[in-house]
């Protein structure tokens, strides 16, 4: 794991096997955004082999990390916990919502719910939560 850089806490996701397509697709929706590494159980390992032991990526300048894990767990991700995301143009808000909450679930329909003009909050595919709050750029 690199652990290089002034980032002090990462945000950490377990995946059970779809780690990589999370994170190739996370990636792919926000500007200076790349995988950083990536790490994969070989044959005979613990984890299925060619799945995601270790991955480090980052979103907008975000530092995050990912595995695939090894163990079948009866938890899985919470929108207790999310991702919160401050847009700064309608097109924005507007692409993300469309593209996170596809095959997902909207908790929170994009709207105007009084402590934002337009905000909504969706589950993605992978069971990740996010928080989309349009605040336009000075």
């Amino acid at each position: 794991m690199d652990t290089t850089g002034p980032q002090k806490i990462t945000t950490f996701l377990m995946f059970q096997g779809d780690a990589e397509e999370a994170m190739t697709f996370y990636t792919s929706l926000f500007d200076d955004s790349r995988i950083l590494s990536v790490d994969r159980y070989g044959a005979g390992e613990s984890g299925a082999e060619g799945t995601v032991r270790h991955a480090a990526f980052s979103l907008a300048g975000q530092r995050f990390a990912c595995i695939d894990s090894s163990v079948k767990h009866d938890f899985t991700f919470t929108p207790a916990i999310s991702l919160y995301v401050r847009c700064g143009t309608e097109a924005e808000i507007d692409r993300l919502y469309a593209a996170l909450s596809e095959k997902g679930a909207e908790l929170m329909p994009l709207g105007d719910y009084g402590f934002s003009a337009k905000y909504g909050w969706v589950v993605d595919r992978f069971g990740v939560a996010w928080q989309l709050d349009l605040v336009p750029e000075s």
